[in-house]
């Protein structure tokens, strides 16, 4: 029977999504955290390790004798040595598009919540401040009406066509970095711009692509100069995106009124982490893809891959 090792399984089931589908295909053991040094040990026999966070390094690899495939619980496959297992010939495969819903839906909230502050007045109300207010109504930092504003989007796949459509609703114009429209036609209502005029000219930048080395630290402090001081920032992708410690001086000085971000460069982050705590920064804890119908379908699409590694007919090869 094969052997099946989830080595942390708890973001993706932590009680609501169960593995019963998953079980099917052979022995399986899940883990719900697995330390570096107990990556090893407890791979050690498996046919096909599931990771989504958990790093699978060359070292890793060499040490596991047998192991035929590593499904990647994510889209995102950065944690894998790529090389290194196409080398051993050991194949990844990764969930496509799983989430895209989610992600743009709370890309779509990060930017509500930037202009118009639901939860800033909503603690406000709760502290009791509408009861001591002498007027019928008030505000707590200035409100920002998305109709008619330019929306950049860094990244123009499933995840940033959803929020253009989206944001086209609200009365938004939309643009995308020129490079990442690919072969997409200007048709659909998204025109190109370059980057550096994208940083420039838009009022909202919403980030989608991948992390890559040419992509890393993209957000840098000479783009965060060029932006307006009326713009936000939002990032459901990936925290190396952005240079933090440039947008946090960027955040303090007021060259952009505020960003919202699901990801950063390191999660969990520190308490050093200098964009916790920030007055115009808006964070979220990389929860934008939890949502239980795309973990669904997360589980779903895995078992498929699974499935086909099994057989010797891989999909969803990275």
């Amino acid at each position: 029977m094969h052997r099946l090792v989830v080595l942390d399984g708890y973001t993706v089931n932590p009680g609501d999504n169960p593995w019963t589908p998953l079980s099917a295909l052979g022995e399986l053991v899940v883990y719900e955290r697995s330390a570096d040094h107990e990556i090893v040990p407890r791979a050690l026999g498996a046919t096909v390790v599931l990771t989504n966070k958990t790093p699978i390094n060359a070292d890793t690899l060499a040490a596991l004798d047998g192991l035929r495939g590593v499904a990647v619980l994510a889209t995102g496959v950065n944690v894998v040595d790529l090389p290194a297992a196409r080398a051993r010939g050991v194949v990844v495969c990764n969930v496509p598009a799983y989430s895209t819903a989610s992600v743009a839906e709370h890309a779509i909230a990060l930017m509500l919540e930037l202009s118009h502050r639901v939860g800033l007045h909503d603690a406000s109300v709760r502290a009791g401040d509408w009861q001591r207010c002498a007027d019928f109504s008030y505000t707590k930092a200035p409100l920002v009406e998305l109709a008619g504003k330019r929306l950049g989007i860094v990244g123009y796949g499933e995840i940033g066509r959803r929020v253009a459509d989206v944001a086209r609703a609200f009365g938004m114009i939309v643009f995308a970095a020129q490079r990442a429209l690919g072969a997409a036609s200007a048709t659909d209502g998204v025109r190109r711009l370059e980057l550096e005029q994208l940083f420039r000219e838009c009022d909202v930048l919403s980030l989608h692509c991948p992390l890559t080395p040419e992509t890393a630290r993209l957000v840098s402090r000479e783009r965060l100069r060029s932006m307006k001081p009326s713009a936000f920032l939002i990032n459901t992708a990936r925290g190396g995106l952005i240079d933090e410690a440039a947008l946090a001086e960027a955040l303090k000085a007021g060259q952009i009124a505020g960003a919202a971000l699901d990801v950063l460069s390191s999660e969990p982050p520190g308490a050093d982490h200098p964009l916790l705590g920030l007055e115009r920064c808006i964070l979220t804890p990389h929860v934008a893809w939890t949502s239980l119908e795309a973990r669904r379908r997360l589980l779903e699409i895995t078992v498929e891959n699974v499935r086909a590694i099994l057989s010797g007919r891989p999909v969803h090869v990275v």
